[in-house]
């Protein structure tokens, strides 16, 4: 390009000085001659420079139109205009074989796109505008047993209650959704996005049938409450079992037959006391172990309210504090910002977090400078109150365990308070979840979904 700048100044200095030299001699009759020499020469510097410039732009031009036509079989090899034109039509080249390979890329990578798409066990939908289904993976069509549309509209003729479930969806919101498919229900997990591609918006619907996953955890969760039940049940019956048959043998003679009053002495009466109050221990034990689970099964439907964090802490810190203060244990509180709400039945929350900060207690025993903290955050779509401790820890692979019910990591625990505490924050739509450093500290985080009835919460500047 230098070249073409140099080339072209000396073109056009050459044009002036010539205008110049003509405008000297321009009305001297004697001079006709270098009238005629000068006027020639002009026009054909003219013509010169015109046509420089232009092979320019016809060779710019053509590097345009074959990037707007993506068409890279173009080639630049003509010869004309010396060195710098040959420097220029390679430069176009190196350009046009950039291209090239972008466009291959692109291209690879949208076929490898498509053999994902086609492959992934994940049904996806994708729709052009309102209507046009710009994309429909196999996995789709085998879940919903169907033919392949290119109009959302036509779905509709199959699968009526599918399309009025996925158009009642919000931007980003999930849904499980149950649609008859051949004769059988399917259980479809639905989650629908958007996005604007070329300035043309498209509606992308994912879904996946999750009735084996679902079946599957039904099966697990029966066999873990089956393998509890009957561990508790045999602890107490097998010890009851045991002792019957002890206070038989105690009450008959080698004959089978029941002793009379004059051979039951007072070592007699003792062992079957004994027996009978252990029995009776056992039996209670059983009756605790039956209201326990009823619990689980009994948990009233949340009756929400809209509520200042800060408070809800503040009342937990009364209640606890006789407790906090007998073990040593140092409460710290943080609500950011300081008047977030949240909405959620309140004495439920207070009962999961009386129930966290009784078992951080519990585990800052033995700790050196025993301190639980509460916290309280919003996050994007969610309100998060966390418990911290920094007492001993949960071992890994208990995590997973803890809130299984009846499980306890404690020696004397009932195992149903974290059960009880996830059904409470299933049943707000939430969830509730731990993290644990051995000897360092331990987490429960409680995650509440935000609803429009919140009041926003602004930071106090």
């Amino acid at each position: 390009m230098k070249s073409f700048a140099l080339n072209t100044s000396i073109r056009v200095a050459l044009l002036l000085i010539t205008m110049i030299g003509f405008a000297f001699i321009l009305g001297r009759a004697d001079l006709l001659f270098n009238h005629i020499i000068l006027g020639a020469l002009l026009i054909i510097q003219v013509y010169e420079l015109i046509r420089y410039v232009n092979l320019t732009n016809r060779e710019l031009a053509k590097l345009l139109l074959s990037i707007r036509n993506s068409d890279f079989t173009i080639s630049f090899s003509s010869q004309k205009g010396g060195r710098q034109f040959r420097e220029l039509n390679d430069a176009f080249k190196e350009i046009i074989e950039a291209y090239k390979q972008v466009k291959i890329e692109k291209e690879a990578q949208f076929e490898y796109l498509k053999l994902i798409v086609k492959h992934i066990k994940i049904g996806i939908i994708s729709i052009r505008g309102d209507e046009e289904i710009a994309l429909i993976n196999q996995p789709a069509l085998d879940m919903l047993q169907t033919g392949r549309y290119h109009y959302w509209r036509n779905l509709m003729l199959s699968h009526p209650r599918f399309v009025e479930e996925v158009e009642q969806l919000r931007e980003n919101e999930s849904k499980l959704i149950e649609i008859p498919v051949k004769g059988e229900n399917k259980r479809l997990s639905v989650h629908v996005s958007s996005a604007i591609l070329l300035k043309q918006p498209y509606k992308i619907i994912t879904f996946q049938d999750i009735e084996k996953e679902i079946n599957q955890s039904e099966i697990d969760a029966w066999h873990k409450l089956i393998r509890i039940l009957t561990h508790e049940i045999m602890n107490s019956v097998t010890p009851i079992s045991s002792l019957t048959e002890t206070m038989l043998m105690l009450l008959e003679n080698p004959e089978g037959q029941l002793k009379t009053p004059g051979q039951v002495d007072e070592s007699l009466l003792e062992d079957l006391a004994f027996s009978l109050r252990t029995i009776q221990k056992r039996s209670d034990g059983l009756m605790g172990f039956v209201e326990d689970y009823r619990k689980l099964a009994r948990i009233p439907q949340p009756q929400k309210e809209i509520f200042q964090v800060k408070e809800l802490f503040e009342t937990i810190h009364r209640l606890m504090r006789a407790e906090l203060q007998k073990q040593g244990v140092q409460l710290d509180t943080s609500v950011f910002p300081a008047n977030l709400h949240l909405s959620a039945d309140r004495k439920q929350v207070e009962q999961i977090l009386i129930n966290l900060l009784s078992n951080s207690i519990q585990a800052l025993e033995h700790a050196k400078n025993p301190e639980v903290s509460l916290k309280a955050y919003e996050e994007l779509t969610q309100i998060i109150v966390e418990v911290t401790d920094n007492g001993f820890g949960i071992e890994e692979d208990k995590l997973d365990q803890i809130f299984v019910p009846f499980f306890s990591t404690k020696e004397k625990g009932s195992g149903i308070g974290l059960s009880l505490s996830r059904n409470i924050m299933n049943m707000h739509g939430g969830t509730i979840k731990a993290s644990s450093n051995r000897n360092e500290q331990t987490t429960f985080s409680l995650f509440f979904p935000k609803t429009s009835e919140i009041i926003p919460a602004t930071s106090d500047n």
